[in-house]
């Protein structure tokens, strides 16, 4: 299929976006708020529990923002991390526990202490001159990991045995970082009813998509990516290949592709849904 008609496809895909998908998503809970100070923490604490079972993600988010009352942001300021592992106790999401929840929620608090936001913390690791936000994303989460733990955790480093630095994976390992590039998405993309657009002083071109098993699968069907494993280097390929559609702004398709398979069945086994679905002549998994 040429460019253009793909391109249409995926236009129309994206247009076709709606307020149930976005229920169904982790993103829902920053509109439970009005102000960005509030949207920016409930994005990165929505976007870190954002793995598994997207039934289960919602349900556990719920436990976690209940405690917070009105404001998460005013909660994360005046955050004590002993008083926060008792409310937490008990709370566990997949192999993330209660403490775990706790560390990002100090660094949170780190974060608006040392720059008054996370938008701004992040700012400062911000390298205006790459191509994408690969060194910035480097940058940002050796700085978190790099926090002093030491109110939660007795001392300044983080234990070896604590899962807290799943939250904080790097590209420079080869992770995929699909959480981290959720909260950036959401975070930079231009207010358009999904994305929040709070952080305007990072052009969406920069962005690079996040790679879950519903993207990953998908762009292997419509011929983005030959790779097997879902590393920076796929998120890196996948993205090039959207630049072809959009070059200012390759991510705007990451939620309606990926609702694909969140909100429409696609499952890669389930030729019904193939039916319905707006990119089916494009795709290279279409069994009609």
């Amino acid at each position: 299929m040429r460019n253009g008609n793909l391109k249409d496809l995926l236009d129309n895909l994206y247009a076709s976006r709606s307020q149930l998908h976005l229920q169904n998503d982790p993103l829902s809970f920053c509109y439970r708020y009005s102000t960005p100070e509030d949207r920016e923490i409930a994005g990165l604490i929505a976007s870190s529990f954002a793995y598994g079972n997207v039934k289960i993600i919602l349900k556990n988010l719920q436990t976690v923002f209940e405690p917070m009352g009105l404001s998460p942001r005013r909660f994360v300021e005046t955050f004590d991390p002993e008083k926060g592992r008792q409310l937490f106790t008990g709370f566990r999401h997949r192999f993330n526990s209660g403490e775990d929840l706790c560390a990002l929620l100090l660094a949170a608090r780190t974060m608006i202490e040392e720059a008054g936001s996370i938008g701004e913390y992040f700012l400062a690791c911000y390298a205006p001159a790459a191509d994408d936000i690969t060194p910035s994303l480097v940058k940002f989460t050796a700085a978190v990991l790099d926090m002093d733990f030491s109110a939660l955790f007795g001392s300044r480093e983080i234990p070896s045995n604590s899962s807290f630095p799943f939250f904080f994976p790097s590209p420079a390992s080869g992770s995929a970082c699909k959480r981290l590039c959720m909260f950036l998405r959401w975070m930079i993309r231009p207010a358009d009813g999904i994305d929040l657009g709070l952080w305007q002083e990072i052009p969406p071109a920069k962005l690079v998509i996040p790679v879950d098993a519903h993207i990953q699968r998908i762009s292997r069907f419509l011929g983005f990516t030959a790779r097997k494993q879902a590393d920076w280097r796929m998120a890196r390929e996948i993205t090039a290949a959207l630049r072809e559609f959009d070059p200012e702004d390759p991510a705007k398709y990451d939620f309606s592709l990926c609702h694909l398979g969140i909100s429409e069945g696609c499952d890669g086994n389930d030729s019904t849904a193939c039916l319905k679905c707006a990119i089916a002549e494009a795709c290279g998994g279409y069994r009609g």
